[in-house]
């Protein structure tokens, strides 16, 4: 059986997520020449090629990635083993890592991390925003512990911890006429000037879903990455979009905007989902986090 350093594992993992031995190295601080050095030996040790050099970067072999998958999983490994002897005084310090599209910042924020605050006030929470491709991306390859997604695609690295149905509504501004409908349909909001979130998000890829379920295509007079805008576009009578109610609970409750619910089953049976990574055992704090999340968050709440 081959024996290797670990150590050399560092210059493997670097050249592959920074795609060239070049940016390794800057990353690292070294000459390039040490990085190539490095990763030699290490394939000596193996036996086997782990990177493919092209003109534009390096490229991870079968085994590679097999590397590259075994030193992510000794990152995480290392990482809960930490957690888990902070937890031994108490959860007293640490952190937790979270990942989530926009339209759950208000109700993360209002939710678990007020009330994980109140209680472990020396544990850090590290929130990030972003799409749903790289949310599922980030928690398949440990760079974060907890991710929360609408409409996420199936993938078998991922576990499902909670899940809970939310409805896409359309919304519309306090003039538009469509405010008092108890209900309307793709085919009559094809009538106004209609704003949405671009094709990585979760949102978007299931409205393609309903309008291939209508037969409809909608055109949007403005396409974005933040749900922010998609609110100020409605607000100011500009024209319509989609979201679930969740995402702009605010301004719901404040008047400044309106939910109306739309007929179409894609759209009526979205869900929200609380995620992990398949086989990975949380630090005590992230584990504590979820149980925050599940009770604490209104996205979970009352429709599942």
């Amino acid at each position: 059986m081959a024996h290797f350093q670990d150590s050399r594992c560092l210059y493997l993992y670097e050249a592959v997520v920074r795609g060239t031995i070049r940016a390794a190295a800057e990353r690292l601080g070294i000459a390039p020449s040490a990085v190539s050095r490095q990763i030699s030996l290490l394939e000596d040790e193996l036996g086997t090629t782990l990177i493919e050099r092209h003109r534009n970067g390096v490229v991870p072999t079968e085994a590679g990635r097999l590397m590259i998958d075994y030193i992510r999983q000794h990152a995480a490994h290392r990482y809960d083993t930490l957690a888990k002897i902070d937890a031994l005084r108490g959860l007293q310090r640490g952190s937790v890592s979270i990942v989530c599209g926009e339209g759950f910042a208000e109700d993360m924020i209002t939710g678990p991390v007020r009330e994980f605050h109140r209680e472990y006030p020396g544990i850090s929470v590290a929130l990030e925003i972003m799409g749903t491709t790289e949310i599922m991306r980030r928690v398949t390859e440990d760079e974060a512990e907890i991710g929360l997604v609408y409409y996420a695609p199936a993938d078998p690295h991922i576990v499902s911890r909670r899940s809970a149905r939310q409805p896409m509504f359309a919304i519309v501004g306090p003039d538009n006429p469509l405010r008092l409908a108890s209900q309307t349909s793709l085919s009559e909001l094809q009538g106004w000037p209609i704003a949405l979130l671009k094709g990585v998000y979760g949102i978007r890829q299931i409205i393609e879903h309903a309008e291939r379920e209508d037969r409809i295509r909608l055109r949007p007079t403005l396409t974005t990455n933040l749900i922010s805008v998609l609110a100020n576009f409605v607000a100011n009578n500009q024209g319509v979009t989609l979201l679930p109610p969740f995402a702009v609970a605010g301004a719901l409750r404040e008047g400044l905007l309106h939910a109306v619910p739309i007929e179409n089953s894609a759209l009526q049976n979205a869900e929200v989902q609380l995620i992990t990574r398949a086989g990975r055992q949380l630090s005590p704090a992230a584990n504590r986090f979820l149980q925050y999340c599940m009770r604490g968050m209104a996205a979970f709440q009352g429709l599942d």
